[in-house]
């Protein structure tokens, strides 16, 4: 038998558009002689109705510890300093960590950091710096929603599109767990990594 995963007015992320939707009804479909519905659908005002296998929820995870990005240097096995005079750090290229130990993180391919090594080590400082740049655009966004009225329009321009880059950054969306016969309590779905 099947049970609703979602509820009306819930927001969803409907996979197969790729686009934020809410539900504007549920669905059940039923048999003569079953309890239950066989099977519900969810009409997202979509033009046509989903199954729940095709609509996620929006994942609440906390914010992994940013504050330990460092870049360091690793030694370029397969080219000296002698070999590589062009490289602005000849005989090593950037790694950026992200891990409190020293591995875990971003590095590149030793033909693509020869081919451009400028270009890899500006993505290497930027990519260090991206926590520091997100907290930033955290503050200008909180700074703005303490008084929207008396922030200058330009202000406002800049905390809505650090909010839109922020989001598609942050937002992550999971499936929902299917209820089992045995768990018909009704309450809130419970989410799971997908």
């Amino acid at each position: 038998m099947a049970r609703a995963q979602f509820q009306k007015g819930q927001k969803v992320w409907v996979e197969c558009v790729g686009a934020w939707a809410h539900i504007e009804k549920v669905q059940p479909v039923w048999a003569k002689g079953f309890d239950e519905p066989v099977r519900v659908t969810y009409d997202v005002g979509l033009g046509r109705e989903f199954q729940a296998a095709e609509l996620t929820l929006p994942a609440d995870d906390e914010a992994p510890d940013m504050s330990g990005w460092r870049l360091l240097r690793a030694r370029n096995k397969w080219q000296s300093a002698e070999d590589t005079p062009h490289h602005p750090y000849p005989g090593t290229y950037p790694v950026v960590v992200t891990d409190t130990a020293d591995w875990g993180g971003w590095r590149v391919p030793g033909a693509e950091y020869d081919r451009d090594p400028h270009r890899i080590e500006f993505q290497a400082r930027l990519i260090t710096a991206a926590p520091r740049l997100m907290a930033l655009a955290e503050r200008l966004m909180d700074s703005v929603a303490e008084s929207p009225d008396d922030a200058p329009p330009e202000s406002l321009a800049l905390a809505r599109e650090a909010r839109a880059i922020l989001k598609s950054v942050t937002q992550v969306t999971v499936a929902p767990v299917e209820m089992s016969a045995a768990s018909a309590a009704p309450g809130p779905v419970a989410r799971v990594a997908a």
